[in-house]
């Protein structure tokens, strides 16, 4: 794979594609499972473990600022944009 498009993965542009296939793969390898990240990137392809792991990271993120931004009382919050 080209250096170039093994970048975009990195900076958490992941494609369609990718994003389900780590779906599936997060569901298949829980976090007990030895080398983790490693079997994730594995069946999302084009990925390195470091990259899976960082993606699952945003995505916590992510996850934990919409409830943030939900709760009633937290206006400023959901005002906030999402990067």
């Amino acid at each position: 794979m080209a250096s170039n498009s093994m970048s975009s993965y990195g900076s958490g542009s992941w494609t369609v594609k990718q994003n389900k296939a780590f779906e599936r793969a997060l569901a298949t390898y829980d976090q007990d499972t030895p080398d983790r990240w490693y079997n994730v990137a594995r069946a999302v392809g084009g990925t390195t473990p470091d990259e899976a792991k960082r993606q699952y990271d945003l995505l916590v993120r992510k996850k934990c600022l919409l409830r943030l931004c939900n709760k009633p009382d937290n206006k400023r919050m959901r005002n906030m944009k999402l990067q």
